[in-house]
């Protein structure tokens, strides 16, 4: 398998996803097209390797009805703007927290540079979605896909402007990051809570969300699909809180919060997976999402 290898989806009909290889890591960046009376492509990746999306879309004979970000985060939203280039009859769906930042990137931009620092390499700066062809997402909301539909789930733990989404043909839950991040090479599901507005509470009761919805498969923002199982979501929960519990007794030992990072930086065991650079800079970007969690519970006792 290689960054720009496309898949089907186990047991599912016309739902395939392209690896887009985010940050240079093979499946890191997954990007989904659902094949139906009106296709729809879900996330879009950084933008950087869009190609790799239109080479499946040409592959697969279709252009997309629909382009759907799950939140604006750019390894997720990156690709939005040219997508709509590309296929001009698409409409833009995302959240509506999400609008406002891919009609107008800059502060989007500018927040991502500082949380990303050097891994801004791997981006492209993203395109602007014209205001007229993209529309914002409520909780509850109907994507129509003609054979089946795409069910909006609010899920703010992650961001505000986030959601997952829930395929009603084949029960199949598009996680985007409310589910953490799957590592099919550990077959572990690992916390994702980045700056600047992570919250634990919300995440908890997010994945609660999909676990009620007992789904047949997880399609994650992250590494591709896997069959849902009995437990899954609670497990994912235990993680996120020994996870904050971890940086929060961190923060009790150590001096201050660069050294907090620092020591989790230095102690990330993913380097043998994705490699010292990404390694270090996922675990720098988690550690202080949750510092300014653990900040603004603070502020609001």
């Amino acid at each position: 398998m290689a960054i720009g290898d496309w898949f089907e989806v186990p047991d599912c009909t016309d739902l395939y996803y392209v690896d887009v290889g985010a940050y240079g890591i093979p499946r890191y960046g997954t990007v989904y097209v659902v094949d139906a009376e009106r296709p729809a492509v879900v996330d879009t990746g950084l933008g950087r390797n869009r190609q790799y999306v239109y080479d499946l879309l040409d592959h697969l004979g279709t252009e997309p009805a629909y382009v759907v970000p799950t939140h604006a985060h750019l390894d997720h939203a990156g690709g939005a703007g040219y997508l709509a280039e590309r296929y001009p009859e698409a409409a833009v769906l995302t959240p509506e927290r999400a609008v406002e930042h891919l009609v107008d990137p800059s502060r989007l931009v500018a927040g991502t540079k500082a949380a990303v620092e050097d891994q801004w390499k791997y981006y492209d700066e993203p395109v602007p979605v014209p205001e007229a062809r993209i529309r914002g997402l409520t909780d509850g909301d109907e994507i129509d896909l003609g054979d089946r539909s795409l069910h909006v789930h609010h899920a703010p733990g992650h961001a505000p402007h986030h959601c997952f989404l829930h395929d009603d043909g084949d029960d199949v839950v598009f996680t985007a990051d409310a589910a953490g991040i799957y590592v099919p090479e550990t077959d572990e599901v690992r916390p994702t809570s980045p700056p600047a507005q992570f919250h634990l509470e919300k995440c908890l009761a997010d994945a609660d969300a999909i676990a009620d919805l007992d789904p047949a498969v997880l399609c994650y923002g992250h590494f591709g699909s896997r069959p849902y199982e009995d437990g899954t979501m609670d497990a994912y929960k235990r993680t996120l809180v020994e996870w904050v519990e971890a940086v929060r007794a961190k923060r009790a030992d150590l001096p201050d919060d660069d050294a907090v990072v620092e020591y989790f930086m230095d102690h990330t065991d993913m380097v043998e997976i994705w490699g010292t650079e990404k390694a270090r800079a996922e675990d720098r970007l988690n550690t202080k999402g949750v510092l300014g969690y653990l900040d603004y519970v603070a502020r609001e006792e």
